[in-house]
């Protein structure tokens, strides 16, 4: 038997998982269970990236919760992998609050503290924890780690951390936190070791998915977030719009009857991308689609993104290097093209056919701002993080 670590990821549908050697964290098998609860399908990579499994899960093999989800992925990695044992679990936690401040191993008290931050993030805190405590009742005997996406954040200028409202709330916890820190993370390490220099320097981090925010990184460390006390602040996402007004949500109180579990679904689940086009949350199918809600979804997505690159420059006094990392950011060359597309003042010139051919750098060699494509791994950053809190 050879000692592996596992990870989990679980979304409000889903639930990511990998596999990972003990020592070396060499990956063995990384997948996800997509649809949970209403079209469920299992995808299975082994560590070269290569598909080796696609389950749909139909009949008896449907998947409801994440508790037989997280069965389910056991009992195929079982199947495929009889000789790993788990020696740790770690687990992505979107929300660490005030007390979080790094990643932990976990206790019971530990988890009590995490469920009181459930309404902070509604989308994914219940599902973490869900995660966490189905993984505690395959593997009793197996050390857990939760590792914060707050956690890179915590340690922002006080001006990033702070909203503009009476002192008591700031005591009470009412902050800017911040998150996708996991990826932030990775990605920063990955540019210190492809580009040294500019890691050191100015730079502007574009996690751009279904889940889309940025940062303003100095020096390794962040110093701006665009999301803030919410996974709702920002940018606009999937189904989230980011950026909003607070008298709107005033107005739909006053003048629209809603209440607290209206607005939420509203802003969680019926906004964002999916709310403008009124087509798909995906942009997959908005780059696809001729109609002109969708280019107009995708025309506010980009003049979001460019607004904030510009704000996040002026936060750094400057700017050395732009990343994309994320599913669209990695993948989506038209979505790039657009952000970057007359941003030679600040000192972006692209090279459209290496942003094309998905390189690892899309800026010309004139450009003084160096603009690179790194794909995230949050996996692989919870894997590191739970190995070195087993000794």
């Amino acid at each position: 038997m050879s000692d592996h670590i596992l990870t989990l990821n679980a979304g409000s549908s889903s639930l990511k998982f990998a596999l990972f050697a003990l020592g070396e964290l060499a990956c063995k098998a990384i997948g996800q269970i997509e649809g949970l609860g209403t079209d469920p399908s299992l995808t299975l990579r082994n560590g070269a990236g290569e598909k080796i499994l696609v389950d749909p899960l139909e009949g008896e093999r449907f998947v409801g919760d994440h508790a037989k989800g997280l069965s389910v992925v056991l009992e195929t990695l079982h199947d495929r992998f009889p000789d790993v044992r788990v020696a740790g679990i770690g687990h992505r936690v979107v929300h660490g609050g005030l007390t979080y401040k790094t990643h932990v191993r976990v206790t019971p008290e530990v988890v009590a503290d995490l469920a009181k931050l459930n309404a902070l993030a509604p989308l994914h805190q219940p599902h973490n924890l869900s995660g966490i405590m189905a993984a505690s009742e395959a593997f009793p005997d197996a050390p857990q780690v939760a590792c914060f996406d707050t956690a890179f954040h915590r340690d922002q200028p006080f001006v990033n951390d702070a909203f503009a409202l009476p002192w008591s709330f700031y005591d009470e916890g009412v902050r800017r936190y911040g998150f996708h820190g996991l990826s932030y993370e990775y990605v920063t390490g990955q540019l210190a070791a492809i580009a040294p220099f500019h890691a050191e320097g100015r730079v502007v981090v574009c996690h751009l998915g279904s889940g889309a925010s940025m940062c303003a990184i100095r020096g390794g460390n962040s110093v701006a977030t665009t999301m803030g006390f919410s996974a709702l602040d920002g940018l606009p996402m999937g189904t989230r719009p980011g950026h909003l007004d607070p008298g709107v949500l005033l107005y739909l109180m006053t003048e629209k009857g809603m209440n607290a579990s209206d607005i939420s679904d509203l802003l969680y689940k019926r906004s964002g991308l999916k709310g403008l086009s009124g087509i798909s949350n995906d942009m997959r199918d908005l780059l696809a689609s001729e109609n002109p809600r969708a280019k107009q979804a995708i025309d506010y997505f980009v003049f979001r993104v460019r607004r904030e690159i510009g704000g996040m420059a002026a936060v750094l006094e400057g700017l050395d290097a732009i990343v994309f990392c994320g599913g669209i950011g990695e993948h989506a060359a038209p979505i790039r093209e657009s952000v970057l597309e007359a941003m030679e003042w600040i000192g972006v010139e692209l090279d459209l056919a290496r942003n094309r051919a998905n390189q690892g750098i899309i800026s010309s060699d004139r450009s003084r701002v160096r603009v690179f494509v790194i794909p995230t791994n949050e996996e692989l950053m919870i894997a590191r993080h739970t190995s070195a809190l087993l000794v």
